[in-house]
């Protein structure tokens, strides 16, 4: 969309000619009567613009799956102001109009490119508060609205819609379109200058006593006497509109415009395709709105002083003595609200995967080494204070390492793939960085090369794509050694904030029982991870961990979320962070080693087992005393259990509130003696979750059962052992009258057992 905004001649900036730069609107001797009549229609537009709009969206809404988060609008000024937003595609000029409107509480008009307003849309364009970049009476129009407070405007400085996203040449803005490339426009700047020019003389005016240029000048823009001037600075407002995911692909739009319009131009059709694909495809747009930039002290030069103050009649168009220095406010400002208009770009997955591809040096595509890289580059980079990030960025993103259960990846992968920037040969996946940065045709750039926009998006970010760049090159092994760190560190961080913080006197055991610990092997062919149970600690598997660091092997133990602290602590968790502090740990492991067997002891072994029917990297599984089911825990657990179906016939499954019931464990050195009536309901919901994907774990697996578990049923070991989809599994059946098998006498039997079962892998 051609949104070029016209300025005075003593304004205008650019070497290029725009479109109204030689069209005097001959207005210093008075008001033309059409200017008259195109003031009395468009006074009426906002009546039922918003109206308009918002059942347009609302229709929309229905049938499309777009998100629109609006971000910033504590920046919000006072009054009217002037919106400079980046331009991507047509649907801005529908929505960006309506949600400004809703958080300004105040008209909102816009600039839209001149074809669009053809006789069908014309009418309906008016009535929303959408005016023609050709109208010749647009700058006057603004002026007028901003001086009043009637209204503010949205403009898009770029020019036109850049569908390359290519806006950066040299560090220096520049527009790169398919007729060539130009500097950002000045237009809204200098109508932002020229706004408060008008209201600081027109006030200047006023306190002078010069009421015949005052009313002449009120006269200039048709303003009745009567009619106050907002005596609150110009403000020029940057808004960045970020697009996420972008595809493009076939839809329901483009193929229904084909049948009715039947033959569209390339340009039609790309634009509906992609529009239509991140409409009907569900795509987060983040509009985030900056620090307003105040007009007002940019026009201090003695110059520009000399004609605000001016009792001379001046013109609309009229040449000034101060042309030179208001040229070169404009191209401050203009560069100004550039930079705060791509400094909030909102960075996403896709711009840091296609960034990566097009800065890495060699050519073979290792999936989980640059998995590990974005997470690096998540977890540093874009922790700088006012990067903008979408918020599923601002989530753990250990899945990146384990399963990619989001997608993200796998995505991404899919469309480098389908747009060859990324083959499939015998030695895997090689990236084609030439693809990434070759010649495309403009109108085409969305579709034909989606990953170079992605990858352009963010180019003005410049510290953040050095970081990235620095990731892209590091060595891999330093790549793992960096990834393990973080993640261990954080582990310890997290004990220590969660210690502290729920920490009680009598209850809570020594920070040695709940911190996560490494043991350190001779080898780092093969790794372990090592889950304690429900209501325990770390030290709960610390003998056996201990035993297999003797016979050789890298051995660590996670501390599950909710853990090691006190009860309160896991009354406000849930299993899904039980399961992310094993994904954590997994991560950590395999990146310390070769490859990682994962395991664990009674809902510890549940979570084992479910991070191995989701990670097909795991070596191998073992479950100590695994229970399938909420009623294979017998008395020991009864009275939770029994509070827990109470409460829940009470208050319904949604409803169960943080209460306790007395717990009487094996080890009170290590477990708590309140057992929280929430941890039942999380238990009961992983377990839901299990049977079901019993059957996708194809690795070598262990079961080990005491056959007089005073606490889990052994029915319920059983079953799962005949759930495994392992063709290599083995089923083991100790003598032990305790639940805890892995402490006290006879446990180095199961520790033989495992430790077989590992050296075997």
């Amino acid at each position: 969309m051609t949104i070029e905004v016209g300025v005075n001649r003593y304004l205008e900036f650019n070497t290029q000619p725009l479109p109204m730069a030689s069209q005097s609107l001959g207005l210093g001797a008075g008001i033309h009567d059409k200017t008259f009549e195109y003031h009395q229609a468009t006074s009426k537009m906002n009546r039922y613009a918003y109206r308009t709009t918002g059942l347009a969206i609302q229709t929309l809404s229905g049938l499309l799956k777009a998100q629109v988060r609006v971000h910033g609008q504590e920046h919000l000024p006072r009054g009217a102001a002037l919106f400079v937003v980046n331009h991507f595609t047509r649907i801005e000029t529908l929505l960006l109009p309506y949600h400004i409107h809703r958080v300004t509480d105040m008209p909102v008009w816009s600039l839209a490119a001149a074809e669009l307003f053809t006789p069908a849309l014309s009418a309906f364009f008016d009535r929303v508060g959408t005016v023609s970049t050709r109208n010749p009476h647009r700058d006057l129009l603004i002026v007028k609205t901003l001086l009043t407070g009637d209204a503010s405007w949205i403009i898009y400085p770029e020019g036109l819609m850049v569908k390359s996203k290519k806006i950066m040449e040299r560090g220096r803005f520049m527009i790169i379109h398919a007729d060539g490339k130009h500097p950002p426009h000045t237009g809204a700047a200098a109508l932002a200058l020229r706004t408060e020019f008008y209201r600081q003389r027109l006030i200047a005016l006023s306190k002078k006593g010069e009421e015949t240029e005052a009313a002449r000048t009120r006269a200039l823009f048709g303003i009745a006497p009567e009619v106050r001037i907002d005596r609150q600075q110009t403000h020029i407002v940057p808004v960045n509109v970020t697009y996420y995911p972008l595809r493009a692909r076939e839809n329901l739009l483009s193929r229904l415009a084909s049948k009715i319009k039947g033959h569209l131009s390339a340009q039609a059709m790309e634009e509906i395709i992609t529009e239509g694909s991140m409409l009907l495809g569900g795509v987060d747009i983040d509009v985030s709105i900056g620090k307003p930039l105040a007009i007002a002290p940019f026009l201090t030069d003695r110059r520009v002083a000399a004609d605000i103050v001016s009792a001379r009649p001046i013109g609309f168009d009229d040449v000034l003595a101060s042309r030179v220095p208001m040229q070169r406010a404009a191209g401050e400002v203009m560069q100004a609200y550039m930079r705060a208009i791509y400094d909030m770009t909102t960075v996403n997955h896709d711009h840091l995967f296609a960034v990566m591809l097009r800065s890495r040096l060699w050519r073979r595509i290792d999936i989980e080494d640059l998995n590990r890289r974005i997470f690096l580059s998540i977890v540093g980079p874009l922790q700088q204070a006012g990067i903008h990030c979408h918020h599923s960025l601002k989530k753990d993103q250990t899945h990146l390492l384990t399963d990619d259960r989001f997608g993200k990846t796998e995505d991404f992968m899919a469309l480098a793939l389908d747009k060859g920037v990324v083959t499939r040969t015998d030695q895997g996946l090689i990236c084609q960085r030439q693809a990434i940065g070759s010649p495309f045709d403009f109108h085409r750039a969305r579709i034909d090369n989606p990953i170079s926009v992605m990858a352009n998006e963010i180019e003005p970010l410049r510290p953040l794509l050095r970081s990235i760049g620095r990731i892209a090159l590091t060595p891999k092994w330093w790549i793992r050694r960096q990834t393990a760190r973080y993640l261990l560190n954080r582990a310890e961080q997290d004990f220590a904030t969660a210690y502290d913080r729920f920490y009680v006197p009598g209850e809570s055991k020594d920070r040695s029982v709940g911190r996560p610990f490494l043991v350190r092997g001779r080898s780092r062919r093969l790794g372990v991870v090592l889950v304690h149970g429900y209501m325990a600690a770390p030290l709960e598997v610390r003998g056996l961990a201990e035993y297999l660091g003797r016979r050789g092997f890298w051995v660590y133990a996670p501390r599950l979320a909710g853990h090691g602290t006190s009860p309160p602590d896991l009354a406000g968790r849930t299993y899904a962070d039980w399961v992310a502090s094993v994904d954590a740990a997994y991560a950590a492991v395999r990146c310390l080693c070769q490859r990682v067997v994962v395991g664990g002891f009674s809902t510890g072994a549940g979570l084992a087992l479910d991070l191995a029917a989701r990670v097909d990297t795991v070596a191998g599984v073992f479950a100590v005393s695994p229970p399938l089911r909420l009623q294979d825990f017998s008395a020991r657990f009864a009275p939770a259990v029994d509070a827990w179906n109470r409460l829940m016939k009470k208050v319904g499954i949604d409803g169960a509130g943080m209460e306790f019931v007395e717990n009487h464990p094996e080890n009170p050195h290590i477990n708590y003696h309140r057992n929280p009536i929430a941890g039942i309901r999380e238990l009961e919901r992983l377990m839901d979750t299990l049977p079901p994907r019993l059957e996708k774990i194809r690795r070598p697996a262990l079961v080990v059962q005491s056959q007089l578990d005073p606490v889990v049923d052994p029915d319920g070991s059983m079953k799962i052992f005949h759930k495994l989809g392992s063709e290599d599994k083995t089923y083991t059946l100790v003598n032990i009258d305790r639940h805890g098998i892995l402490l006290g006498p006879g446990s180095d039997r199961v520790y033989r057992t495992i430790a077989e079962f590992i050296e075997r892998l």
